[in-house]
């Protein structure tokens, strides 16, 4: 795929060197003189422009992007990228970074955004999925059609385990993406059984989370998961 980064900070220039590393071409572009530091990315295209200006990102060819990621250090700077490359470019997917927890609400399909990534989210995110069993945790929201990636640990007294995979009668708008068993990722197919201590990863709506919830973890689990709140 063909990426642009809008801004070479730290964050950008790591995600430029791990999309570089897995065969993708990446451009970064920096406003900043001093922040142009080709040799630390040598195999990335950069250019010396602001991603804010219209005229600037036409000479660099955005709408040839696949994805765009807004991962400056200002949110009103990563709204507006996302908001030009959406709106303006037409590109088919944009990640913007969330610098401030409290600006989070912004980053919306409205504002060209299709997944926000919020550090203080993520991170508390993994601190839960680590420690969390018996309960569904929402590790990354994507706006655009506002469906989550969810992880549920099974606990050992879970209504499916030892069942195959097509016994479990998930809800509409909702899908089980991946399995985690122990060191393995395996990708799930109707007959495979679930076991205590799977995670299970699924992708669903909003809407029907406790859905997924009760249907994994028992019927009062969602009562339970309300009155520890």
């Amino acid at each position: 795929m063909r990426i642009a980064i809008a801004g070479a900070g730290n964050v950008g220039r790591s995600i430029a060197q791990e999309l570089i590393d897995n065969g993708h071409q990446v451009m970064l572009i920096e406003r900043q003189p001093k922040m142009l530091r080709p040799d630390r990315v040598p195999a990335a295209d950069w250019v010396l422009a602001d991603a804010c200006e219209l005229t600037s990102l036409e000479e660099a060819d955005l709408a040839a992007c696949d994805v765009v990621v807004a991962a400056t250090g200002d949110d009103k700077v990563n709204l507006v990228v996302s908001l030009l490359a959406k709106t303006e470019f037409a590109v088919p997917r944009v990640v913007a970074r969330v610098n401030r927890a409290e600006n989070e609400w912004l980053f919306t399909e409205q504002w060209g955004v299709d997944v926000a990534v919020s550090k203080p989210r993520v991170m508390a995110a993994l601190v839960e999925e680590a420690v969390t069993v018996g309960d569904l945790v929402r590790l990354m929201t994507f706006r655009q059609g506002e469906a989550n990636l969810v992880e549920i640990t099974l606990p050992p007294n879970a209504p499916h385990v030892g069942q195959p995979i097509h016994s479990v009668p998930l809800p509409r708008d909702a899908a089980l993406v991946a399995i985690l068993r122990g060191k393995r990722v395996l990708v799930p197919s109707p007959d495979d059984p679930i076991e205590a201590g799977d995670e299970l990863i699924f992708v669903c709506t909003s809407e029907v989370e406790d859905d997924v919830r009760a249907v994994i973890l028992g019927p009062d689990s969602v009562e339970r998961t309300r009155e520890a709140s």
